[in-house]
């Protein structure tokens, strides 16, 4: 942390032993730190560097794979196998085992077939 704050603000943490550095001033300098730095990586790992922005870009990218995989399903020959289904985003703090990386559980929820994705698209 005081790393961090040197380089950041040109704090010195003895600044606050020494009563030169208020309690509240050190909280708000370290509230305030940036995303990249190495006491935000430490708390929260690889989702401090992920902004709402990252998220909304990942959700984005996730629900066109969906949508085209949907299209692929419905404009198949029916003879051919359908597509598999698209792998989301890998996104900080989640691990493949989640039902959000594995995509849907297939035995509880199984996929529409041709004909109601068809019928559904009608």
């Amino acid at each position: 942390m005081e790393a961090d704050l040197l380089r950041h603000y040109g704090v010195d943490l003895l600044d606050w032993h020494r009563g030169r550095l208020t309690s509240r001033r050190l909280a708000v300098l370290v509230r305030h730190l940036p995303r990249d730095s190495a006491l935000l990586r430490e708390l929260h790992g690889e989702a401090a560097e992920w902004s709402v922005t990252e998220h909304l870009l990942a959700a984005a990218v996730d629900q066109l794979a969906e949508a085209n995989w949907m299209f692929a399903t419905v404009n198949r020959d029916e003879d051919s196998e359908p597509p598999e289904y698209p792998q989301p985003v890998p996104r900080p703090g989640q691990t493949p085992d989640t039902e959000d990386e594995a995509g849907p559980d297939r035995d509880a929820d199984p996929l529409p077939s041709l004909r109601e994705m068809q019928q559904f698209f009608a």
